[in-house]
């Protein structure tokens, strides 16, 4: 009873995982995409790295029948938003993120409800449901840009992240009311374990991105998006 198991053993520990990837791409005419967090691993397979938005983008300047995403739920709701024709698989459909796991659309119109005739923007960190009922999408690097072009007069509401809310009303000027909602990643950084690596450093810079919560912002010498902070290093 124990030799199929055995048998299987074998062929996996036989397998080269890396040219089998390569096999399927090549026979499903897939695309691979991985988000600049995976690991090297993941990343050395791709077609493209980048950030969400960007890689359902350079999907979309493909021939490819199949888009595999790897990275959580929300980035592949986001790609086949842009790619409604193509077939788009996720590694693990419970990927989640805590952002956009923690704004459900049923919550979320309950919201804006209480806010009537408020103008809704959204982190594009959010699910697709959540994403329909919003006015605006905006991204860590254009969100600026994306508050200052609605009317002064008129109200925000800023959803889901709070954090990077509370950065656009400091950078802005505007009242925005906020959903109280933060990724744990950004939020399991220590302020006393910075300062201590800042010591360790003292000619070293601190750069951080906006989803960061406000004490970390505080010590940055450079906010911004993945990308710029890529470009800024």
């Amino acid at each position: 009873m124990n030799a199929p198991l055995e048998t299987e053993r074998t062929d996996l520990a036989t397998l080269d995982l890396d040219e089998e990837i390569r096999r399927l791409k090549k026979e499903r005419n897939a695309v691979i995409l991985a988000h600049y967090y995976q690991e090297s691993e993941i990343q050395d397979l791709a077609d493209f790295i980048g950030d969400s938005l960007q890689l359902a983008q350079e999907a979309r300047k493909t021939s490819a029948d199949v888009i595999l995403f790897a990275g959580v739920h929300f980035m592949a709701e986001t790609a086949k938003i842009l790619n409604p024709e193509r077939t788009v698989l996720v590694p693990d459909m419970k990927a989640g993120c805590s952002l956009a796991d923690g704004a459900p659309v049923e919550r979320f119109r309950a919201w804006k409800a209480k806010h009537p005739g408020a103008f809704v923007i959204s982190y594009i960190n959010c699910s697709a449901a959540v994403k329909a009922e919003s006015d605006l999408i905006c991204t860590s690097s254009n969100a600026k840009r994306m508050v200052d072009s609605v009317p002064r007069d008129q109200k925000i509401l800023f959803a889901p992240d709070k954090n990077l809310g509370r950065y656009l009303i400091k950078e802005t000027g505007r009242d925005m009311v906020l959903w109280p909602g933060s990724c744990i990643v950004h939020e399991t950084f220590s302020l006393k374990r910075l300062l201590e690596l800042k010591r360790q450093h003292p000619g070293a810079q601190i750069i951080a991105h906006p989803e960061c919560e406000e004490h970390i912002l505080d010590e940055a010498d450079f906010i911004g998006s993945t990308a710029a902070l890529l470009k800024h290093v």
